[in-house]
């Protein structure tokens, strides 16, 4: 069993603009452990959303390996990257992704929905999340009816439904007040301390001071740094 949630080793990511070849990811090459709390940090354009987009089963490196639970990703076909990122990877986005007409106990429920869970057992999956969260009396309230932190959380519970072992975060803070923000992330500590691993893409310093280790990205390189 390998010791690391995911790792990437020698990767490159290009983009061709046109005639202009753009070099996203430049050689980098990081073990990130099981039970890490993780921060990507960098300015804009330095690659951190290119590396997260790739871990989380979102895109593929132009060279270069990335496995996740010890099984090389670069090359799957969309079908097996689909499962991948059912069964292994929780994703949480600057934007919330909420489904509008659905309720937070259906939206908590829905990637349990592809897994061909029943629906009684998704509804009690989606009851737990919600109140590890502290949404357990939000459950019949539609998306419109929150509060931007509220919808957050409600993202996360619906990450964590399918219990992966890999919780990526895109600026999950970005739309967030201070405040909001900072309760956000110390919801990210507490299920780092349930055993999730968790790595959060950030361009903000006090965000990524909530981790334990930094990767700072720059010009498609990375330096790891231990906090």
């Amino acid at each position: 069993m390998t010791d690391f949630a995911a790792e990437v080793v020698d990767l490159t990511k290009t983009y061709e603009m046109g005639a202009e070849r753009v070099h996203a990811l430049r050689g980098v090459t990081v073990r990130f452990e099981k039970g890490g709390f993780w921060a990507i940090t960098g300015p804009s354009g330095s690659g951190k959303s290119t590396m997260l987009q790739i871990l989380g089963c979102l895109d593929r490196p132009t060279s270069g390996v990335c496995r996740i639970a010890g099984r090389d990703v670069s090359r799957l076909d969309d079908d097996e990257l689909s499962d991948v990122r059912l069964h292994h990877i929780g994703f949480v986005f600057q934007s919330f992704n909420l489904v509008p007409q659905l309720t937070v106990e259906e939206n908590i429920a829905l990637p349990l929905y592809y897994q061909g869970v029943p629906d009684d057992e998704s509804a009690a999956r989606a009851r737990h999340f919600a109140k590890i969260v502290g949404l357990e009396e939000r459950l019949g309230h539609r998306p419109s009816q929150l509060s931007g932190g509220q919808q957050q959380r409600a993202a996360v519970a619906r990450a964590l439904a399918t219990d992966p072992a890999l919780v990526l975060a895109d600026e999950p803070t970005g739309n967030l007040d201070t405040p909001t923000s900072h309760e956000i992330m110390r919801l990210f500590g507490e299920l780092n301390e349930r055993g999730k691993t968790v790595v959060v893409v950030t361009h903000e310093p006090d965000i990524a001071a909530w981790a334990r280790r930094r990767l700072v990205m720059r010009d498609g390189v990375a330096t790891e740094e231990s906090r």
